[in-house]
């Protein structure tokens, strides 16, 4: 295989999730129904939550990913409408405990799981969760598969573990901060887009190439979030502003501005911390400093860095709809507000 054409360039007419997914509606559909049902249980317990998390759909952007790296390669099976739907529950439960173990009340405008029913409980939906996906995965011919996803997963809980050793420490290095994110986030995007490619029978060169543009989206959506948590709007969001610091989390935007600014405002974040004052005011004052040195512009521009290297990658597979339609998914989540 080799490409025929470089990718158009970026548009900026702000679609909608809906018009990117357009080639693959019938596929995501399909995948909703599949969560509704994978979450259907005899245990009353699970039942009901289950049905309070999966009430709304999300944006189900790693099914996406995942269906649309398949069909790189022409693919033509169902399997994907599994597979879409066990990474999606791994990202879900991955958020289940993280909102334990930050204390957040809220995600996506709704009380958290652990909020409602307490954290014992959510605990152990997060771990059934994690551990009937996996074993659903063994349903797969390809082992690789099931392979991909515990890494996966065992990743995504390391890079949960650093954070929270971290959690508050202002001497993290951007470098540590990176690779939290390559673990907790970029992980999981990386072996949706290889496991599209082993679904569909691609070479093993081209499944580490679908890895590496996995890598770079999953850096940039990150980045972007940690972006959005000081600068978007909290209706849109669906939770407060400041919502990582005021579960301690020291993001990229804090990062830059902790080794770039000047020696007051270091000392002013620092007392700040060293008080564990949260309030009103003094997230207003690390906000004020924070917007006011270029780390938010320096933490856009990693973002798009990442995102360029994203589309790059691209431009090794043959041009088509689907390869557009990836492109444009990563354009998509650089200039999201929410």
């Amino acid at each position: 295989m080799t490409p025929e054409k470089s990718l158009k360039q970026p548009f900026r007419e702000n679609p909608s999730l809906n018009d990117l997914y357009s080639l693959i509606k019938i596929d995501l559909d399909e995948i909703e129904n599949k969560i509704r049902n994978f979450t259907s249980s005899p245990n009353p317990l699970v039942k009901e939550i289950s049905s309070y998390l999966f009430r709304k759909p999300g944006k189900k952007i790693r099914p996406a990913v995942l269906t649309l790296c398949a069909k790189l390669f022409e693919y033509q099976g169902n399997e994907h409408v599994l597979m879409g739907t066990l990474v999606e529950m791994i990202h879900t439960a991955s958020l289940i405990h993280d909102d334990i173990i930050d204390d957040s009340n809220k995600r996506r405008g709704e009380d958290t799981v652990h909020t409602r029913w307490g954290p014992n409980i959510t605990v152990l939906l997060g771990d059934y969760i994690y551990i009937n996906t996996i074993g659903s995965s063994l349903n797969t011919a390809n082992l690789e598969i099931t392979k991909t996803l515990i890494q996966a997963s065992a990743q995504m809980i390391e890079g949960e573990l650093n954070e929270y050793y971290l959690s508050g420490n202002l001497e993290i290095t951007e470098k540590d901060y990176l690779d939290i994110l390559h673990k907790k986030t970029a992980s999981l995007f990386s072996a949706c887009c290889q496991i599209g490619g082993r679904l569909a029978g691609a070479p093993e060169t081209f499944i580490t190439m679908l890895g590496k543009f996995g890598i770079n989206f999953g850096m940039s959506f990150q980045l972007i979030d940690d972006l959005l948590d000081y600068s978007g709007d909290p209706e849109s969001l669906g939770k407060p502003v400041l919502s990582d610091l005021r579960g301690g989390r020291i993001t990229l935007p804090l990062i830059y501005t902790f080794n770039n600014d000047g020696h007051e405002n270091r000392k002013s974040i620092l007392e700040l911390f060293n008080q564990k004052d949260f309030s009103e005011s003094a997230l207003k004052k690390i906000i004020d400093i924070v917007e006011s040195n270029g780390a938010l512009d320096y933490t856009f521009q990693k973002a798009n860095d990442f995102s360029v290297s994203a589309r790059n990658i691209l431009n090794h597979f043959p041009e088509s709809d689907f390869r557009e339609s990836l492109a444009r998914i990563s354009d998509y989540i650089l200039h999201r507000n929410k």
